[in-house]
């Protein structure tokens, strides 16, 4: 079981650019996991398969996932022109959702067979590291039960806010796509969308919940060393990607 997990930062992409490394990573992975069940038959020793973890900023974008509804996007073709955003049917789970400038987009791309094989587990994981994050920027935040991501108000709160989405893609336990955490983004940028098709909650950032805009690079520091515990993963940079 390899817990290495390559970090790589590649600062400000384009959604369809990222999509396409993400995609090439994962493919490598999986035609990896392929080549060993060869291997394995033959008798021979493994290789053992890489994980990557990216943090990415995306250029305003929205996307919908393979479950999401095409009417939770507000706005025509014209209005997407006119606000500078594009607009994308994706491969992951979950609904519609947004990304943008003073967001932190987490692609953690793991075969799980070197941690754990479980799905429900890998999205709690991911869950709990946005919320240990938060509690160390003073932000209590939690679940709310039968919605993914993480939020801001208990269950019965009047007005729930959800700071973190989340939409992730597997195959063969390998993992792609991954959370979106909203630090200092522009909020109304949601109000063009049924945020993954929930109407009736509200969307926050630490920058609205602060009262004052946050150093990102302070809280992707702080979110990695959160993934890396949790999972247990041995993270090393590649200046060289």
């Amino acid at each position: 079981m390899n817990k290495k997990v390559e970090f790589q930062h590649i600062g400000k992409m384009p959604y369809a650019k990222a999509w396409d490394y993400q995609t090439e990573l994962f493919d490598a992975i999986v035609q990896t996991k392929l080549e060993n069940r060869k291997r394995t038959d033959r008798g021979e020793e493994p290789i053992e398969t890489k994980n990557y973890l990216l943090f990415v900023e995306h250029p305003h974008v929205y996307t919908l996932g393979k479950s999401g509804k095409e009417e939770h996007l507000l706005l025509d073709q014209q209005g997407l022109e006119k606000e500078h955003v594009e607009f994308f049917k994706i491969n992951r789970g979950g609904d519609i959702t947004y990304h943008g400038p003073g967001q932190i987009v987490g692609y953690p791309i793991l075969d799980l067979d070197n941690f754990f094989t479980d799905i429900h587990k890998y999205l709690r994981f991911l869950e709990e590291a946005i919320i240990l994050t938060l509690a160390d920027f003073g932000i209590k935040a939690g679940r709310i039960d039968g919605l993914t991501g993480v939020w801001i108000g208990e269950e019965n709160d009047p007005n729930p806010r959800k700071i973190c989405a989340m939409g992730v893609k597997t195959s063969r336990w390998v993992t792609m796509h991954g959370f979106a955490l909203n630090v200092n983004a522009d909020l109304k940028f949601f109000g063009n969308i049924v945020p993954c098709g929930i109407s009736d909650k509200a969307v926050t950032s630490m920058e609205h919940e602060l009262g004052h805009a946050v150093n990102m690079q302070e809280v992707e520091a702080v979110l990695k060393n959160h993934l890396a515990t949790l999972f247990e993963m041995e993270i090393f940079e590649n200046q060289n990607h």
